[in-house]
């Protein structure tokens, strides 16, 4: 289909009748109000304005490549218009298969679920009044602030100001505790969250991939193609996950006794009769 107008429009330009922003200006308002006449006629007015607009930054090197080698300026653009429009379609495509499944993600399906879970409060208060305990019925604080110390990833400024009467030290104070540790692993957390963004976003390739496929007919090299890419893809995934579970969450002891302002030594206690106690917690549990 010839478009005489952009060919006499172009043979302007060249004689330098017609400035050069001033000629794609024209290239672009002809497309524009002329879709019937270009070799994508079919294509809805919505979809043909989004394309148009996002084909006007390759106007400008279309332009530049075309030679008069016997081909005239209007078939020239509309063999443009044709790659570039399936393009356009697949990129389309692609980005709807994204959205479609960012979307619809669901919990249960997910390949990584990295949420700490969730405890209520009074369950948790009853579980530290209880392994605090040491012997004759005597609780004692400083064994509630090193295990409170020791997960300090998962405290919440709510959860310090419930549990800070079990420390015998006032919230504020427990949270500057808490605040502390954070700075003195700030590093090794960042660590951990750009490994769990990592993550997510392998996991969105995944979902990606396997709806892509659903576009494809099977068989073809394009969908064998696809298959392996997803299929690494998994595995890449799997091996992300192994990694970020042997990265440590809670503080070490020294940090927690830095914090404290007591030895180590007393710490390593500290935790080890929690842990007694709460072993045998479990253990009176199963028997009842």
């Amino acid at each position: 289909m010839r478009i005489y107008y952009l060919t006499k429009l172009y043979s302007e330009y060249a004689k330098g009748l017609i400035e050069r922003g001033e000629f794609e200006g024209m290239v672009y308002q002809f497309l524009s109000k002329n879709k019937e006449k270009t070799s994508i006629s079919h294509w809805k007015e919505d979809d043909y304005e989004d394309f148009l607009s996002w084909f006007y930054q390759r106007l400008h090197t279309s332009i530049d490549s075309y030679q008069e080698t016997g081909a005239s300026f209007d078939a020239y653009i509309n063999s443009i218009l044709r790659a570039s429009a399936r393009e356009f379609r697949v990129r389309k495509i692609t980005n709807s298969v994204t959205e479609y499944s960012a979307w619809s993600v669901q919990v249960p399906d997910m390949y990584v679920y990295e949420e700490a879970q969730v405890y209520s409060h009074d369950i948790t208060e009853n579980i530290l009044s209880k392994i605090a305990i040491a012997h004759k019925g005597r609780k004692n604080p400083k064994q509630i602030l090193t295990l409170i110390l020791k997960c300090y990833y998962y405290v919440s400024d709510d959860f310090i100001n419930r549990v800070a009467k079990y420390t015998e030290i006032d919230a504020k104070q427990l949270r500057e505790m808490v605040d502390k540790l954070r700075k003195m692993r700030k590093q090794r957390d960042d660590n951990l969250y750009n490994m769990k963004e990592r993550i997510y976003c392998q996991y969105y390739r995944c979902i990606v991939y396997e709806k892509r496929l659903g576009y494809i007919q099977e068989g073809t090299v394009a969908y064998l193609k696809l298959k392996r890419r997803l299929i690494k893809a998994r595995q890449r995934l799997d091996r992300m996950r192994e990694r970020m579970m042997k990265i440590r969450t809670d503080a070490t002891n020294k940090e927690v006794a830095e914090v404290i302002g007591i030895s180590k030594g007393a710490v390593d206690s500290s935790l080890h009769k929690l842990k007694n106690r709460w072993d045998m917690l479990a253990d009176k549990a199963m028997l009842n």
